[in-house]
């Protein structure tokens, strides 16, 4: 399960993405049907393994700026235009927790309209209502009554009091199709953070540093470690 995993990501990903490179590796026993021995070992990226920003740095406010994401940059571009490196793309992920860009960042308008169908089939398809949510409502001293965008039924109302004691029932319920939906959701991954330039050397040394080994084991080195091996022992 591990080697199909691995072979599935690094087949595209690894080509793609500086980020993978920066992962240590497995020495992990292989499941090749060529192998001639039990002890014969292949080295893999262990994606397992995973680096985040300090605490201390997160909780530095003025350390990041917000970015929009446009249409059909990837994080390599982004990390281009911001830090003169595309190899530094890994560091726009880490920093927004993304682990897995296909899902986690935003599709090209072109992309986004082409899962939209296969999603939902058809392009007819694309104008069902796919959920409910509330619209903004003040009342008359400007006061928050409903906030906007709480998924509801479609029968949903509330009742307050107006300023003149009397009640007021309202419905203020709007319906969401299943393109809005998909296309707001991307527009929302488009909204990104970026680390700004004058912390990043402090902490691309410190997750190069997060993601050694320590000694133990199955310690071959900083970069590698070797997994354990049942067929030697019967097990």
């Amino acid at each position: 399960m591990i080697l199909t995993t691995i072979e599935q990501i690094t087949r595209w990903d690894i080509k793609k993405m500086a980020y993978f490179r920066e992962l240590p590796n497995i020495s992990y026993i292989s499941r090749l049907p060529d192998v001639s021995s039990n002890e014969e070992y292949i080295t893999v990226k262990n994606l397992f393994k995973r680096a985040k920003l300090r605490t201390d740095i997160v909780n530095i406010i003025t350390a990041f700026n917000y970015y929009q994401v446009e249409d059909n940059q990837r994080p390599e571009v982004v990390a281009s235009k911001l830090y003169g490196d595309p190899e530094l793309d890994w560091v726009i992920l880490i920093t927004n927790n993304i682990t897995n860009v296909r899902e986690q960042w935003p599709l090209s308008n072109n992309d986004l309209y082409n899962y939209m169908l296969d999603k939902y089939g058809t392009e007819q398809s694309l104008s069902s209502i796919h959920h409910y949510e509330t619209i903004e409502v003040k009342d008359e001293y400007d006061r928050l009554v409903v906030p906007s965008g709480l998924q509801v039924d479609s029968n949903f109302t509330v009742t307050y009091t107006k300023f003149d004691n009397t009640l007021s029932t309202i419905s203020p319920v709007k319906q969401v199709t299943n393109y809005e939906y998909e296309t707001n959701t991307n527009e929302e991954k488009r909204k990104i953070r970026v680390l700004k330039p004058a912390y990043l050397s402090a902490v691309i040394t410190d997750l190069r540093n997060i993601m050694k080994y320590d000694q133990s084991s199955q310690y071959l080195n900083q970069t590698t470690k070797q997994s354990y091996n049942p067929n030697l022992t019967g097990v």
